[in-house]
C-alpha cells in the first residue's frame, strides 16, 4: 500500500488488481520506492508506547515494522505485495531485526491477520482503483486491538501538490470521517488525537514539498 514518503511517476491502473498494481509497481525498480524511514506520525504518536505486540497494515518497505522491531516491539507486518515484502524481509535482515518480525502476505479484503496487538498501524492505506474497502479494512483493525491497546490510523487528506488531478477515483476521507466509519462503542475508546497535520515530503527529483495529512489515534479502553 502506499506509504506516502516520497513519490514520482503515477502509474496507470488500467484495470489491474491491488496485487498486480503493487507488484509491478515495487517490481519496477531495483532500488526502493520510498526513504526506508519511518512515518513521521509513527514516530510522533509511538515513541512513548510501551513496547509489545504491533501489527503493520500495508508495510511496504518495511520501515516502520523495522523502526518498531529496533524499540522492541514483536511487529506483524501486511502487505499485498509478495515483491515488496521479500524487499522488506532483506532489509529487515541487514538491519539485524528479522526475527522480530512476521511478514505475511494478505489481502487484506479477504484475509486478516489472526490475534490481539497492543499497538495497529494503518499508515496511508489507500489503493487506486475501487477494490480495497478500507473502513471494512480499519474496522477489523480496531478489532484486532488488546484491551489498552492503541489504534494508529494515518492518511493523506488530498493528492500530492505536485500532481493534484492524481488517482481522482481514490476517496480521502478526514479523520472525524475515519472515526465516525469505525463505528467504535463510546464506552470502549478513548479518541486521543483526530486532525489535520503539515509534514514535509520529497517529491520528483527530490524537490521538498509540504503536505496535508491526517491522523486518527485512539486507546481501546481496559475491562
Amino acid at each position: 500500500m502506499t506509504t506516502g514518503k516520497a513519490e514520482g511517476t503515477r502509474m496507470s491502473y488500467d484495470g489491474m488488481s491491488d496485487e498486480e498494481f503493487w507488484d509491478a509497481r515495487y517490481g519496477g525498480s531495483h532500488q526502493r520506492v520510498w526513504s526506508g524511514d519511518p512515518n513521521v506520525a509513527l514516530v510522533a504518536e509511538g515513541s512513548d508506547l510501551e513496547p509489545g505486540r504491533a501489527l503493520d497494515l500495508g508495510c511496504g518497505e518495511g520501515g516502520d515494522a523495522i523502526w518498531l522491531a529496533r524499540r522492541g516491539w514483536r511487529v506483524t507486518a501486511v502487505d499485498i505485495s509478495g515483491v515488496v515484502l521479500e524487499r522488506a524481509a532483506r532489509s529487515a535482515e541487514e538491519a539485524g531485526v528479522a526475527g522480530r518480525i512476521d511478514w505475511q502476505r494478505h489481502d487484506l479484503g479477504v484475509s486478516f491477520p489472526e490475534g490481539e496487538f497492543d499497538l495497529v498501524s494503518a499508515h496511508f492505506l489507500h489503493s487506486p482503483g475501487a477494490g480495497m474497502p478500507r473502513e471494512k479494512i480499519l474496522r477489523a483493525a480496531a478489532s484486532a486491538v488488546a484491551p489498552g491497546g492503541v489504534l494508529l490510523i494515518v492518511g493523506h487528506a488530498g493528492p500530492p501538490p505536485w500532481d493534484p488531478d492524481g488517482y481522482p477515483e481514490v476517496h480521502l476521507p478526514t479523520p472525524q470521517e475515519v472515526l465516525e466509519g469505525l463505528a467504535l462503542p463510546r464506552d470502549g475508546w478513548r479518541v486521543l488525537r483526530c486532525e489535520e497535520y503539515e509534514r514535509e515530503q520529497a517529491g520528483p527529483e527530490g524537490r521538498p514539498f509540504t503536505r496535508t495529512d491526517n491522523v486518527l489515534k485512539v486507546r481501546r479502553l481496559d475491562g
